[in-house]
């Protein structure tokens, strides 16, 4: 056999049958060719049937390859998911206090004030109404929040899933936010104890919290809770809500008006029956429809509370007794100190007569306010024991919660006089001392009577009952300005005055209320009481936290004067500027307009009662003429003839006669016998000094004298601020005026 050449190369072949086949070397055959062969005898391929049942099988296991692994990612996201929600979970109930100082905050306390007797004067506070139990309310008021807000709040632990889901569905469906998930124990969670910021914290806290109020409280607790608490647009709390829209309690609250109260809770302010009686009504019936899906109630309860038409509530606590319900509220921190726990006020506040003083006070204006360009008016009435009885501090409550009776200071004009005189008669001068009426000036001042008219000669009580401002501006010079601030504060005005000649036609600024409460010594025979509008305060439990006990009030004028005070201005009411005020019980009084009429007023009284009663402008613009004797007069008759209705007469305390011959030498005259006379200058600093005059007795030491029989005095009423109650006594017999010096008649 030759021998090979080592370092020949030997090459595969695949086209032919192998040259020498050597039990070691590298053959390849046709079936392993990686590209088929073109030869003729190739080996045929597969069907196409047999290729589009593989690419089925292999479509196939790629789909369900698909939803494994969607599946898959699925499910590692959603446990990913949950690892941080539970991380988040984690991270802010970590940063809340302890779950075992949880505990519910005390309902802000409740004021609840009634009048005399026993009636609803005002719910106060934060929350606006008492606390009503599940028990007591109207079984409709449940049942229609249930159905609207937490259809399955008795299944559910605190949150609901199905209504979750049910409420993202709805929401999707609508393209947006239209229902919410929250059930109404993450809603009381929310209100309790968080702020209605929209993060993730306050949401898991929320949720926290609900799930803590599950296991704290049962479903009905959790119930009660939420309705005396959740906001409805006047207060918190169904029975503010009730009284507030339909003037009721919610014990007494119908199908119809349970579906509006539950109607509320989406939008309070939107959907108010006081702002938009038709919006609230449309909601009321998606609420009913609601209750009878889910077997609430019945076809006919449905029909019937459809069929209610819609009804437009105040726009706000409207009636004037929320003026006495926010000055009680202004009282109570001096009376019983914070206030901690619910409380009841007991008033002296006839609720009856309260709403005949508004009544009187908004008709008049209603019928006469534009013609005459008066837009408020103001009332107050006390009786003998300083107790009020009635305030109207606005022609309507709603428009302006500004108190004009207690608050707003006005120039009380000629109703101011009765002060002067008195001051006058305290110092000797009597009903039928003579003055002449004439024009008279006072330095720079020339005070004019009502239209220019003078009488001449006149007496005392005609002056008075005619307010004649010159014999006023007289008697002012002849006491001293001093001693009339002096008298008027005693008498129990408590506003600054001034101790000018002007004052003697009221420029000095008061209240309605400190001047009606001014006149009540003149009703009750020379006595002044402590104002006062609480008589007493309870806690709901029956705990007395104050009373007013009435220990006793001083005197601060004697009955002399007091019976000659009467029988003055009772000749306002007979003969005056009063007439249209009498009535068949004796009563008195004084009228007061001031320049341009801003101002007109009437306070008057009976042995019973005195009342003040004011109207005007508050931008204190002039009024079209109207003077104390028009509307202020118009409205005193209408009240004091139903507040005497059924009570025995009774005469005004005190007794006093006149000389006959000094009441004929009265008469007064039309003509201006004197000339005008030019008494001097005066002012505050420069005035001519008072005519020297016998002062009187102690009032402590003086008798009482018919109309109002005082307790004893008591330290109590020592603290009063009240000047020394230096008057009474004697009268002098023959006194002596600036005017007779002047004239040389002394």
């Amino acid at each position: 056999m030759a021998s090979r050449d080592r370092n020949s190369r030997i090459e595969p072949t695949f086209d032919g049958p192998s040259r020498t086949r050597a039990p070691s070397g590298l053959s390849v055959s046709e079936e392993d060719r990686v590209v088929p062969s073109n030869r003729k005898n190739a080996a045929p391929r597969k069907s196409s049937k047999a290729r589009g049942s593989r690419n089925q099988r292999r479509k196939q296991r790629g789909l369900f390859s698909r939803f494994g692994r969607l599946f898959y990612w699925t499910l590692v996201l959603g446990l990913w998911g949950g690892i941080g929600l539970a991380g988040i979970v984690v991270y802010y109930g970590a940063q809340m206090p302890s779950a075992t100082t949880w505990a519910i905050p005390d309902r802000p306390p409740n004021v609840k004030i009634v009048s005399v007797d026993g009636q609803l004067v005002a719910n106060r506070g934060i929350s606006g109404g008492e606390a009503v139990g599940l028990h007591e309310m109207s079984p409709y008021i449940p049942m229609a929040v249930m159905a609207i807000e937490d259809r399955r709040f008795y299944s559910h632990f605190g949150v609901d899933p199905i209504g979750l889901a049910r409420a993202m569905v709805g929401n999707i469906m609508k393209g947006r936010l239209s229902q919410g998930g929250s059930t109404l124990t993450q809603q009381l969670a929310k209100n309790l104890f968080l702020k209605p910021d929209r993060t993730i914290e306050r949401k898991v806290q929320e949720v926290l919290l609900a799930f803590w109020l599950e296991q704290k409280y049962t479903k009905d607790q959790i119930l009660e809770m939420y309705l005396n608490r959740v906001f409805f647009g006047s207060g918190f709390g169904v029975e503010a809500a009730s009284r507030r829209y339909f003037s009721k309690s919610s014990r007494d609250v119908t199908l119809a008006e349970a579906a509006v109260l539950a109607g509320l809770l989406k939008a309070p302010s939107r959907l108010s029956p006081a702002r938009d009686p038709k919006a609230a009504e449309q909601r009321a019936q998606l609420v009913l429809a609601a209750m009878r899906e889910q077997n609430m109630i019945g076809d006919k309860e449905l029909a019937a509370a459809m069929t209610t038409p819609a009804t437009r509530a105040p726009s706000y606590w409207s009636g004037s007794e929320n003026y006495v319900a926010d000055r009680i509220m202004d009282e109570l921190p001096a009376l019983i100190g914070e206030v901690r726990n619910d409380i009841i006020v007991d008033t002296t506040v006839d609720l009856n007569l309260q709403k005949l003083a508004e009544q009187s006070i908004r008709r008049l204006i209603e019928e006469k306010g534009e013609k005459l360009n008066v837009t408020q008016g103001a009332l107050v009435s006390i009786d003998n024991s300083g107790a009020v009885r009635a305030m109207v501090g606005g022609a309507d409550y709603a428009d302006s919660q500004f108190d004009r009776a207690s608050e707003a200071r006005r120039q009380p004009g000629s109703a101011f006089k009765p002060f002067v005189f008195l001051a006058a008669l305290e110092q000797g001068r009597t009903p039928d001392s003579i003055r002449t009426d004439a024009p008279i000036r006072i330095g720079k001042w020339t005070p004019e009577n009502y239209n220019g008219k003078y009488y001449g000669k006149v007496t005392l009580a005609t002056a008075l009952a005619k307010s004649l401002n010159s014999v006023a501006a007289q008697l002012t010079m002849e006491v001293g300005p001093d001693a009339v601030v002096e008298v008027a504060h005693r008498m129990g005005i408590e506003s600054k005055l001034q101790a000018n000649t002007s004052i003697a036609l009221g420029t000095s600024e008061v209240t309605p209320l400190e001047l009606t409460a001014a006149y009540v010594p003149f009703a009750n025979g020379g006595y002044r009481p402590e104002v006062h509008f609480v008589q007493r305060v309870t806690t709901t439990e029956g705990e007395v936290l104050y009373e007013n006990t009435h220990n006793g009030y001083p005197r601060v004028i004697s009955p002399e004067v007091v019976g000659m005070m009467n029988v003055m201005m009772k000749q306002t009411v007979d003969t005056g500027t009063g007439r249209k005020a009498a009535f068949e019980w004796p009563a008195a009084g004084k009228t007061g307009t001031t320049q341009n009429s801003r101002d007109a007023w009437f306070v008057g009284y009976t042995a019973n009662l005195t009342t003040g009663v004011w109207f005007g402008n508050d931008n204190a613009k002039a009024t079209k003429n109207i003077t104390g004797g028009s509307l202020p007069v118009a409205a005193w008759h209408e009240f004091m003839v139903a507040a005497h209705e059924g009570v025995p007469v009774a005469n005004l305390p005190g007794t006093w006669a006149p000389d006959p011959q000094q009441l004929e030498a009265s008469v007064p005259d039309a003509s201006v016998p004197e000339p005008s006379l030019d008494v001097g200058a005066t002012n505050g600093a420069d005035r001519p000094a008072p005519l020297p005059v016998r002062r009187q007795q102690p009032a402590d030491q003086v008798e009482a004298a018919g109309g109002f029989s005082p307790p004893t005095r008591s330290d109590r009423t020592a603290s009063i601020k009240r000047p020394s109650a230096d008057v009474g006594g004697p009268a002098v017999r023959r006194e002596t005026s600036i005017l007779d010096v002047i004239l040389g008649n002394n």
